[in-house]
């Protein structure tokens, strides 16, 4: 692909300067509350169930549907509010989360409880492609590792706090003060963005010329690394979907101690994240292939021993570090490779492939719970899971041996040559 001279006018680079400690810790707020938000079914299966008159399986198809929706609208959407200020835009999606969790809370049937995740997920999905680019132009490109891995914190708090208070709260005063709360979290989100979260410059949008190459060179490795997600999320959420009937039934773990579960869970995720803003800050290949085989090992250890409380318990922790470590390496990734005038882009389908992965998870578990039960669900976990190592090992073989004949060409052909 040959290269070309033409200039784009294009935001200036963040300026080298104080950390915006205060932006990102925004951003990781409303990561905290949207991710909780999306969440929390998989810790209220039976409060919500009974409360609906519906099986488990229909209320983790929840998720599924919150989740595809994000699928079917985050690229639409995205494109649609190109032109519109990011901060803006960033205040108007939290309140439409908060509205859609408010109409939760008061549904008195499946089916408007259904159309209110709906609403989330159209929120949800513009939101994710929103987040990532957002904290990105905040800071260096040299610290967009240590900027995504505090702002995707937010998301590991969810699993460490969030989601264990809200399955606390459902089984003490019920499940639709649970979601209650958090619409009235995600309004004083919103009220915080607003006030601390720093205003952005972004890409503009220029017209492509017809001396301009077709194609950004990034768009096929960012695919990859799209299909990679989904691939493992649909490993992922097959389990954690319905983590709460695992839990209890095949581990015997009493229900009133499925929060505390949930917190050790999420708070090994918070180790794990800690783990990616330092030891694997720059060694993401080693941390994912580290991370996909602890997960693989684990599951299929905690499966195994269910009869061995402490075993399966010590299992499902290091399933939570593995997890912690997974998702922020692949944004990372993506982020390095997308390049500047494709970020936004890049990460709405980043966002859409993740979703398709939580719902598909979601879909794929509670088909497999009716089908064969829940003992069946860490099989689909491990080896969708192995799947996805598989291809990480091939995408970086392919990179480093693109690499290495790019070193090797004759210094005449890199200019014409892309």
């Amino acid at each position: 692909m040959t290269t070309s001279s033409v200039s784009h006018p294009r935001a200036a680079a963040p300026a080298a300067g104080p950390f915006p400690w205060v932006g990102l810790i925004a951003l990781a707020a409303t990561v905290f509350l949207s991710v909780s938000s999306e969440m929390i079914p998989t810790g209220l299966l039976p409060e919500m169930s009974r409360s609906l008159g519906v099986t488990p399986s229909q209320v983790g198809l929840l998720v599924t549907f919150f989740a595809f929706t994000v699928v079917i609208s985050s690229a639409p959407l995205t494109a649609a509010t190109v032109r519109l200020p990011r901060h803006a835009l960033m205040v108007g999606i939290l309140t439409v989360l908060g509205l859609s969790n408010l109409l939760t809370a008061i549904s008195p049937t499946y089916e408007l409880v259904v159309a209110s995740r709906i609403l989330g997920g159209l929120a949800h999905g513009l939101f994710w492609a929103l987040v990532p680019a957002y904290a990105a132009h905040l800071v260096p490109k040299e610290q967009i590792a240590r900027a995504v891995s505090i702002t995707l914190g937010g998301g590991t708090l969810a699993f460490v706090l969030g989601v264990p208070l809200g399955t606390v709260l459902g089984q003490s005063i019920g499940w639709r003060w649970a979601f209650a709360a958090i619409a009235i979290a995600l309004g004083l989100g919103a009220l915080a963005v607003l006030r601390w979260l720093p205003k952005v410059e972004r890409e503009p949008v220029v017209p492509r010329l017809d001396s301009e190459p077709r194609r950004d060179p990034t768009v096929l490795p960012v695919a990859a690394i799209c299909v990679t997600v989904a691939i493992v999320m649909i490993g992922h959420y097959a389990l954690y979907t319905f983590i709460a009937p695992f839990v209890t039934d095949s581990m015997g773990l009493a229900p009133e101690h499925l929060s505390a579960a949930l917190f050790i869970y999420g708070g090994a995720g918070a180790v794990g994240l800690v783990l990616t803003s330092t030891v694997f800050a720059k060694r993401t290949s080693l941390g994912l292939i580290t991370a996909l085989g602890a997960t693989a090992i684990a599951v299929t250890v905690m499966a195994l021993s269910t009869s061995t409380l402490w075993l399966s318990g010590l299992a499902l922790l290091v399933w939570g570090l593995a997890f912690g470590l997974i998702a922020p390496l692949l944004q990372t990734r993506m982020l390095h490779t997308a390049s500047p005038r494709i970020r936004d882009t890049a990460s709405a389908f980043y966002t859409t492939a993740f979703n398709a992965g939580i719902g598909g998870g979601a879909l794929v578990g509670a088909v497999l719970l009716d089908w064969k039960g829940v003992g069946f669900l860490p099989v689909a976990n491990v080896a969708l899971t192995l799947l996805g190592l598989v291809i990480i090992v091939l995408t970086i073989q392919l990179t480093r041996r693109r690499s290495r004949q790019r070193d090797e060409r004759p210094v005449g052909e890199s200019s014409s040559v892309g």
